[in-house]
């Protein structure tokens, strides 16, 4: 592969990339729109497991569930349903002559309709790639130790000369050895749509994002949870004060948490699975999910023949901005472990077509990242956190303000969340945030925008926000770390 500079003509650069996802997909947008020549080698479909089978879906089910939670909690906002046996009083308005149903979730509606929105958004991003140019070729692409890509389909194997390489790959559910998936009954987060009941009795293992927001979800739509944590908490890497509210509230609403507690071994029964725990007890269940991480997609891509290296887990070794080992080849997404997120692994797709182009860039910065936990409530991340500032890595003063006290929050009947800031110690520069509540995913923009724009508090605190709103909580929150002149 020839070396790129400022004056190459992009027409003539040849780009291949490996893999459809957020990472491949959006590196493809900015080359093809550049005038580059690119190819993407995909085995699903455009869009990877990020659309296909993990966040698109995913949070179109945790949709439906805030959906059912929301009607749930109506009472407290004065809205009546006619119950199971029909309505009694004086109901203005409303038929009581037949009575109606209660609420339940429709799984295989659910499902259907999700796995729909996935393969509808995977058609619309295939449909944009084409536009821009992007050769589309559905098979397993291996890079061979000449930098060329070996694409393998069901016509044959063709091999693509290019002058770069993106891999984005993307990572598949990690199994273990004593709980083998049968997409039936012991389930992977890829398999769980294929469900067409609400599991009785649901047993996640794992109590990371996956399994916070799986259990989370089914909780919502109705099912009885257990959730198995090998440690103390749910979200044990997460903020410890997001993590006890989530905690909290998903246990008044009938999650049965296992703390300190290691699955040893799953395996079905007549009419469901038996979970078994490192200490000798059993829980039974309808059905187990397994949510014990992920391992990258990297095997038998021919990465040391070709001299990208990896790390013992499996993940390619990339730098801040995207490179690997190897010349003129770049990654992006899970496969590089950096950070499993579709955003993140966008990010670095681009990044990597600015580099290769020789544009400006910079690169990638893990802290100022801005991430969200589809709970219900939501937790929105951004910036450096608790555990660094009690390390000693930061110095910051740092202020929390429950949600209870804002005025928004109160008309929505919402009783748990806050807002945390921190700030720089001496000079106020927010250097992170954290929001706890619906729609925390939005909320928590302006702080990304605060950390990355190094802003300081008072220019949060002195910037406008509508009255009554949950987002007048982030100001106030700035305006009690004032730092006075």
């Amino acid at each position: 592969m020839g070396a790129v500079n400022n004056q190459l003509d992009y027409s003539s650069l040849r780009l291949g990339v490996i893999g459809g996802g957020p990472g491949g997909y959006e590196a493809a947008m900015v080359a093809s729109s550049l005038g580059a020549a690119v190819t993407i080698v995909e085995s699903q479909a455009v869009g990877g497991s990020a659309v296909l089978t993990d966040v698109v879906p995913s949070k179109t089910l945790i949709a439906t569930a805030d959906a059912m939670t929301a009607a749930a909690d109506a009472d407290a906002l004065g809205i009546k349903f006619a119950s199971a046996g029909g309505a009694t009083g004086d109901t203005p308005g409303l038929d009581t002559s037949t009575p109606a149903p209660a609420m339940w979730a429709d799984l295989a509606g659910v499902n259907q309709r999700l796995l729909r929105l996935a393969k509808d958004q995977s058609t619309d991003i295939h449909a944009a790639l084409e536009r821009k140019g992007v050769r589309i070729i559905c098979g397993r692409g291996r890079l061979r130790p000449d930098h060329t890509i070996e694409a393998t389909t069901d016509a044959g194997t063709e091999l693509i000369e290019v002058d770069a390489v993106l891999l984005a790959v993307g990572a598949s559910p990690r199994e273990l050895p004593s709980a083998k998936p049968d997409g039936e009954r012991i389930l992977t987060w890829k398999q769980v749509y294929n469900l067409d009941v609400l599991p009785e009795h649901l047993i996640v293992i794992g109590s990371g994002v996956t399994g916070a927001e799986f259990a989370s979800a089914f909780v919502g739509l109705g099912a009885d949870v257990t959730l198995v944590s090998s440690r103390d908490r749910v979200l044990p890497g997460e903020d410890p004060d997001a993590a006890e509210v989530l905690e909290d509230v998903l246990q008044k609403r009938g999650l049965n948490l296992l703390a300190r507690s290691r699955a040893q071994a799953v395996a079905r029964t007549d009419d469901g699975v038996v979970v078994t725990l490192e200490d000798g007890r059993t829980v039974e269940g309808s059905h187990c999910l397994l949510a014990v991480g992920a391992v990258p997609n990297t095997a038998d891509l021919g990465l040391d023949d070709a001299g990208v290296a990896t790390t013992e887990a499996g993940h390619v070794v990339v730098d801040g901005v995207s490179r690997t080992t190897a010349f003129n080849v770049y990654a992006a997404g899970d496969c590089t472990g950096v950070m499993p997120l579709a955003s993140v692994a966008a990010m670095q797709g681009r990044i990597a077509v600015a580099h290769l182009l020789g544009d400006a860039v910079k690169p990638l910065r893990i802290k100022q990242v801005s991430s969200n936990i589809f709970t219900s409530p939501e937790i929105a991340t951004v910036g450096v956190t608790e555990a660094d500032v009690e390390s000693g890595a930061y110095q910051a003063d740092v202020f929390t303000l429950s949600l209870n006290s804002n005025a928004r929050a109160k008309m929505m009947h919402v009783k748990d969340g806050f807002v945390k800031v921190f700030a720089r110690q001496g000079s106020g520069t927010v250097i992170g945030g954290v929001v706890v509540g619906p729609r925390a995913s939005e909320l928590i923009y302006p702080l990304a925008i605060a950390v990355s724009q190094k802003l300081n508090v008072d220019d949060v605190a002195s910037t406008f926000t509508v009255y009554p709103s949950l987002s007048g909580s982030i100001a106030e929150a700035a305006r009690r770390l004032h730092v006075h002149q």
